[in-house]
């Protein structure tokens, strides 16, 4: 991933950024050289290994119908792909606009790349346990959240047929936050209110992440 030095993301937390983002694609090579890539849930796994330096593992799911997961060499190097929230951003929006007209427009976003080894499980224990454990993240803050547990065994054992694991252990994250740090002050104020004022929930949320780097750059 290109990362500008202004654009880097130190020490990412790839805990916290799962926790926000809890899907990510998944890009392997096939053996015959061509690329495979899907949309999958992802949850970090922090049992047993992280607290005593051993790597983390990413851990997921691919619909079994899906040919990607046969074409997954055991241990074959893997990149998971973690987008944050995106958003055009307008020249119109920039101070410097009405100074000397210099501006043209660009794209803020954020974005972690986790790189690793990947394996495929096709054991339904193993499966069962990270489906159990993802839909207890997605449910657990709902009034009546729903369990794994709620339909009958037999039934999800035969879902269970439907879908394979797959597991990335984690050998490097390297994350990008490109937010208009490499603008003015008044840019990046002028770049906040735009994006306010538009409609989209991601353009919102990129305003939010300009004014928290921009929080942490002026109390380090």
């Amino acid at each position: 991933m290109y990362v500008p030095g202004s654009n880097a993301m130190a020490d990412v937390d790839l805990d916290e950024f799962i926790a926000r983002r809890a899907a990510g694609h998944l890009v392997t090579v096939g053996p015959d050289g061509i690329p495979d890539a899907t949309l999958l849930p992802v949850l970090l796994d922090g049992r047993g290994g992280v607290r005593d330096g051993a790597r983390p593992r990413v851990l997921g799911h691919l619909a079994r119908a899906n040919p990607h997961w046969t074409r997954i060499a055991p241990g074959s190097p893997g990149l998971l792909v973690l987008t944050g929230a995106d958003a055009y951003v307008s020249p119109s929006w920039y101070a410097s606009k009405a100074t000397h007209g210099r501006v043209v427009p660009t794209w803020n976003y954020t974005e972690v790349h986790v790189r690793g080894a990947v394996t495929v499980h096709d054991d339904p224990d193993w499966v069962l346990d990270v489906v159990t454990r993802l839909t207890e993240r997605h449910e657990d803050h709902r009034e009546r959240p729903w369990a794994v547990r709620d339909a009958p065994d037999a039934y999800v054992r035969g879902q269970l047929r439907g879908i394979v694991g797959v597991e990335v252990l984690v050998e490097s994250v390297e994350g990008k936050a490109k937010l208009s740090q490499n603008r003015s002050d008044a840019d990046r104020d002028g770049v906040v209110e735009g994006l306010r004022a538009e409609t989209d929930p991601s353009s919102h949320e990129v305003a939010d992440e300009m004014e928290r780097v921009s929080s942490s750059r002026s109390h380090p």
